[in-house]
């Protein structure tokens, strides 16, 4: 399931990517063009001229990603798996492979993912590893308490192929979390079946350029944490009659994200970038997660910067520890990316 706007000149590769390195499955293609002011339906519908496999649908009017997503993943869809890959993005050769040989010997596990691999819009594909070590199938309870506890999702999307029969039990994504429906996806899946993860071998390539619905600016940041937020507490509600330890899996996740926000209140002080970072709403965010915010460690590292005030805290970063040990945490959290080619 490919949804298009305004990607009509990836098309072709990404399409590329899923019917011909794709060897040993059989594989049908539906692009839905979201109404492209550009060429895109045009360009989708070349591609479906040349290849029986591919269908097209065009909308008159302009839906949205999440209704895109919906209409075909709960419409069409009606393979063993499915998989949707933006327009944008491409599979790794033999990616589909992989995951349908770990679903096939695992009816226990919902979905399966491996490794994506980002690059840079406009420059090479990294060398992907396209020989798999083998599986793993993680209780789906088990990898659902760690994505609360982390607070993060450990997925960004074309590396996941998905039993088509739990997608229609769980239903579509939720049009009330436009940045965040895809862990929140990820998570109602859990809930309900075991979690697969190809090893050794890399799923997809995620392309980085500026039209991504994710953001990087402070404010986005913010609303990313609110998203989550709403995301992680959506999952509870969904899924209160499946959860047992639901009460300890919210303690955690709030806990988690009131010290995300903090911290990043605290770095503006370090970084000289207070007037640029939404602190106060970043400090009402944590209070919102959890009322006790004001016991955390994060909460006494921002009001020590805010005793030395935001003039002063650049240049004290050396002496004061948070700050360090911050920093190193940063450097770890970026070699850790690096060796891992992302």
């Amino acid at each position: 399931m490919i949804p298009c706007y305004k990607y009509g000149h990836f098309l072709a590769d990404c399409v590329s990517s899923v019917l011909d390195e794709q060897d040993g499955v059989d594989v049908r293609v539906l692009i839905i063009d979201d109404a492209s002011p550009d060429d895109s339906a045009e360009t989708a519908l070349k591609l479906a001229a040349a290849d029986s496999r591919i269908q097209v649908r065009v909308h008159k009017t302009n839906k949205g990603h999440i209704a895109t997503y919906n209409e075909g993943l709960l419409e069409w869809a009606d393979g063993d798996y499915v998989a949707l890959l933006s327009a944008d993005d491409r599979l790794v050769p033999g990616a589909l492979v992989r995951a349908a040989a770990l679903l096939d010997a695992h009816p226990e596990a919902g979905f399966a993912y491996g490794r994506p691999l980002r690059f840079q819009h406009g420059g090479p594909l990294p060398k992907a590893r396209t020989s798999g070590t083998g599986s793993t199938v993680y209780p789906g309870h088990w990898w659902l308490d760690r994505r609360f506890r982390e607070g993060t999702g450990c997925i960004t999307s074309p590396e996941v192929v998905v039993r088509t029969s739990l997608q229609r039990e769980v239903g579509g994504y939720d049009p009330t979390l436009p940045h965040a429906g895809d862990i929140e996806m990820w998570m109602r899946l859990a809930a309900r079946a075991d979690v697969g993860y190809v090893r050794g071998a890399d799923q997809a390539f995620y392309r980085v350029h500026g039209n991504n619905m994710s953001t990087t600016d402070f404010g986005g940041q913010l609303d990313d944490l609110r998203q989550r937020l709403v995301a992680y507490d959506s999952v509870l509600d969904k899924c209160a009659d499946l959860l047992p330890q639901a009460d300890q899996l919210a303690q955690a996740v709030h806990t988690r994200l009131a010290r995300f926000a903090l911290r990043r209140a605290y770095r503006a002080y370090d970084r000289g970038r207070t007037e640029v970072v939404p602190v106060d709403e970043l400090v009402a965010f944590a209070e919102e997660c959890l009322p006790s915010f004001e016991a955390l460690p994060e909460y006494r590292a921002l009001r020590l910067r805010q005793r030395i005030g935001a003039r002063t805290m650049p240049y004290l970063q050396p002496l004061v520890w948070s700050a360090v040990a911050e920093r190193g945490r940063e450097w770890l959290w970026w070699e850790s990316w690096k060796r891992r080619g992302i």
